[in-house]
């Protein structure tokens, strides 16, 4: 059930940008914090609970709570923008607290990392930090000053094509690291 309610957030958080974008003139702003809210406060209660799992929902719960109290097509457009937030927090946390969030990922696929990699990991955790800081606030600013098409533009398409970009310059980056062609 948690895997489930874990993919209905991410869809959610995917496809949102589309949702605001053609949705606004079918359902209001409530509605949506509405159905955000709910996927949040089920992940809270059935979801695996994992280090910043709970804050994280707590803080998407009383963004949609104000989002249903003032019902604000602005307000709408703050969600990737907390999304964003939300993943420097975990990834700057984990440079904190340790061990460093790509360091936990690479330790799925080769749990014995020499220190060399160790070191790596963590200027990688570094360079997906500065993204998503950068990222929140191209969003932010997006939502401010701009209209709601670049809006969706980039929060829905442009900052997936560039998080895909960066993921691929480090795959490119650890294989030359690794010493494979």
């Amino acid at each position: 059930m948690s895997r489930l309610i874990g993919l209905g957030l991410l869809l959610a958080g995917l496809l949102y940008p589309f949702a605001v974008y053609f949705g606004m003139e079918h359902f209001a702003p409530w509605q949506f914090g509405l159905l955000l809210g709910s996927l949040w406060l089920a992940r809270a209660l059935l979801g695996v609970r994992k280090p910043g799992s709970l804050w994280m929902a707590i803080t998407a719960m009383g963004f949609c709570l104000l989002l249903a109290l003032f019902d604000s097509p602005l307000l709408l457009r703050w969600y990737p923008v907390l999304i964003s937030l939300f993943m420097l927090g975990l990834f700057g946390l984990s440079l904190k607290f340790g061990p460093p969030m790509i360091e936990r990922l690479a330790r799925l696929r080769e749990p014995y990392l020499p220190a060399k990699a160790i070191v790596y990991t963590r200027q990688v955790t570094i360079v997906w930090c500065v993204f998503f800081l950068c990222n929140a606030a191209l969003a932010a600013a997006l939502t401010l000053w701009a209209p709601l098409s670049w809006w969706m533009l980039y929060t829905g398409l442009i900052s997936y094509g560039l998080m895909g970009l960066l993921f691929a310059i480090e795959w490119l980056i650890r294989r030359r690291v690794r010493g494979h062609p």
